[in-house]
């Protein structure tokens, strides 16, 4: 016969595990990370089918290396800066709920229109003001100047997205279209925007940078 204080003993640690396993079943998954690929045209994904832009690329490419996040599409064709920094706060409102991440790709429209990049680091500044006011970590996807806008207009506009990632504080992916740009196999008949094959390079070397943001 076992003893009194043993069966107790027993059973109460019994009980105890039973109500441990009913919390852990109930308790609720942890939500989904959330990405916003805030950007222009190449963050819309123009010129291709709904499912092969950068955003469902990425999510897919995300989910294929274990990261459960949704990534939802913040791009406009045609957006320059200032067009961003704009719709900037209602964007955000949109999401329902603070994003983990922000992909910010904007300056590429600044560039080919030869805007000013004074006026250009002023806007994307202001951009990153308010994601930090708002505690939201951003990772800056950095743009090239075309090689007909001169070395002097280039050297300005390049600096300005190291140089906002130093003010900032935030991790910099130097340039977007890294392994693409100058590929005519890999970009549409624009010439401009990359076709789903050069999507999927830039996802492929953006992937590690976007992981690593997720983390800190």
């Amino acid at each position: 016969m076992v003893p009194r204080f043993l069966r107790y003993g027993v059973l109460g640690r019994l009980v105890q595990l039973g109500l441990l396993l009913t919390l852990t079943a109930a308790a609720p998954a942890p939500p989904k990370k959330l990405v916003w690929a805030f950007g222009d045209s190449l963050m819309a994904g123009l010129g291709l089918p709904p499912d092969q832009g950068y955003v469902p690329q990425l999510q897919r490419a995300l989910g294929q290396a274990g990261v459960d996040a949704e990534v939802r599409n913040g791009g406009v064709s045609g957006d320059t800066a200032a067009q961003g920094r704009a719709r900037l706060l209602w964007g955000l409102r949109g999401l329902g709920r603070k994003p983990d991440l922000v992909l910010l790709e904007l300056g590429a429209n600044d560039m080919l229109r030869g805007l000013p990049t004074d006026q250009v680091a002023s806007n994307l500044d202001r951009i990153l003001a308010e994601l930090k006011r708002r505690q939201i970590p951003v990772l800056i996807m950095g743009m090239r100047a075309a090689p007909n806008l001169g070395t002097a207009y280039r050297g300005a506009f390049e600096s300005i997205y190291p140089r906002l990632a130093r003010r900032h504080g935030v991790p910099l992916y130097p340039f977007f279209l890294e392994g693409v740009a100058g590929n005519r196999s890999l970009i549409q008949a624009d010439g401009l925007h990359p076709n789903a094959k050069g999507v999927a390079i830039v996802v492929r070397r953006t992937l590690p940078a976007v992981r690593l943001a997720l983390r800190r």
